[in-house]
């Protein structure tokens, strides 16, 4: 069976933050990414390739998990420094023109008003290509940052989510479409009985409205989320208009996206208004051999130092695991590891790990090695066995040739069999990402 066309997004996984600065292919400036440059030329490319959008992440502390201590995450650029995604997403919006910029915004630290206020005029600048990235925040040192000792339970954290998300949502409704007049004959900008309060309150948040920004182009600016626990997979299906999600095979994406499809049926939406893309790392060469040698340097290089592995780990967990062996047996130490962070990344990297070695060097997207003629293949073999929606690339290593080897050569195959678009055909973000 030939696939249907699908989606595809990339994953900025570390942010507005530093990307690959000691590899081969790193640049001649360590500190260029303090400016938008390398970004821009980024967006552009992947908009040439015809991406529905992409995602900046975020984070606001300065891990020190491993050890009690920041020096692997400093020493190594290992999610810090960074910094903020909304800056960042409004530069992008005008350097392009068709490709969705969602920046990561988290719950737990911005006011409903402030963010409702910040995503609408992004919409605005952009004319319709905002979303948002809904996340809930998972550090304890993130918390304290913002005056709070530790984050709310895991499961608290998305019935939050949900609430403020309601919110935020009935802000951006509170101009009606029409609400602007723009009459300078009749004397009226905006017509009053058209913009309203929401008079929102809820268990944890309360704002009374309007916004006193306009309606946003795309009315709701469209929201992403990565919900991997059962709670926040009901959260995903209850809101998100696109999913993003972590497997490492094709039989793991269709449970998770045969599970939120239900969910969303249950509740009442039909799945098809929202897009599952599943990360993927690809590693790419010019001969199918180059590329599985290649793939083994980077699985050694993972297996040699457990160190960074568990160190990311705890920034995503708050757990430190230097203490332990990283050869002792899992079934020795799996009880202690218990998280108020990310439950069900803490579990994927647990199920079928023998030793912390491996947990250290598991693998969180899905890895097909080749050309980039084999690459699409696999990858459409793939979606027809998970039955949609698509892809999010993630790259550990951010450098130009990398982004290089995926718009100039992995897209164009997939472009060739008819995988994916070659063209917008809409102006708005919402719009591209329903097309199919």
């Amino acid at each position: 069976m030939a696939a249907e066309r699908f989606h595809l997004a990339w994953f900025v996984g570390g942010g507005f933050g530093v990307g690959e600065w000691d590899g081969p292919w790193r640049g001649s400036d360590g500190r260029a990414w303090f400016g938008p440059d390398f970004y821009v030329d980024f967006a552009r490319s992947l908009e040439r390739a015809g991406f529905d959008y992409l995602i900046i992440e975020d984070s606001s502390f300065v891990c020190d998990a491993y050890a009690g201590s920041a020096e692997v995450y400093l020493r190594n650029a290992m999610t810090v420094p960074k910094q903020d995604p909304a800056v960042l997403a409004t530069i992008l919006t005008q350097a392009t023109s068709r490709i969705g910029v969602v920046p990561t915004l988290t719950v737990t630290e911005y006011p409903p008003f402030l963010l409702a206020r910040l995503v609408s005029t992004l919409d605005h600048v952009s004319a319709g290509r905002a979303g948002w990235n809904i996340v809930t925040g998972s550090s304890d040192r993130a918390a304290q940052n913002y005056g709070r000792d530790t984050q709310p339970p895991h499961d608290v954290r998305y019935d939050m989510a949900d609430e403020f998300t309601r919110l935020v949502c009935q802000l951006w409704e509170s101009w009606e479409v029409d609400a602007i007049v723009d009459d300078p004959d009749g004397g009226i900008y905006a017509d009053h009985t058209k913009v309203h309060t929401v008079d929102f309150e809820g268990q944890w948040f309360k704002s009374r409205g309007p916004l006193n920004t306009a309606r946003p182009p795309q009315g709701r600016p469209v929201l992403v989320q990565a919900g991997g626990s059962p709670r926040g997979r009901e959260f995903a299906a209850a809101h998100a208009d696109s999913i993003i999600a972590s497997a490492t095979d094709a039989a793991m994406m269709k449970e998770y996206r045969d599970d939120v499809c239900a969910r969303m049926e249950r509740l009442g939406r039909k799945p098809d208004d929202c897009k599952v893309l599943f990360l993927v790392s690809p590693t790419l060469a010019e001969t199918s051999e180059e590329a599985h040698a290649k793939q083994a340097r980077i699985d050694a290089h993972r297996l040699a130092r457990p160190e960074l592995g568990l160190a990311g780990v705890g920034f995503i967990t708050d757990l430190d695991m230097s203490p332990y062996d990283v050869d002792t047996p899992i079934e020795e130490l799996e009880a202690q590891f218990e998280t108020n962070g990310h439950q069900s990344s803490l579990a994927h990297m647990l199920k079928g790990s023998r030793t912390l070695r491996e947990v250290a060097a598991r693998k969180h997207a899905f890895e097909p090695a080749g050309t980039p003629d084999e690459v699409a293949g696999i990858m459409a073999d793939v979606m027809d066995e998970v039955g949609g929606d698509g892809f999010l690339f993630y790259l550990p290593a951010m450098n130009r040739r990398a982004v290089a080897e995926i718009t100039e050569g992995l897209v164009p195959a997939l472009q060739k069999r008819g995988l994916v678009r070659r063209t917008y055909t809409h102006e708005m973000f919402r719009d591209n990402l329903l097309e199919f």
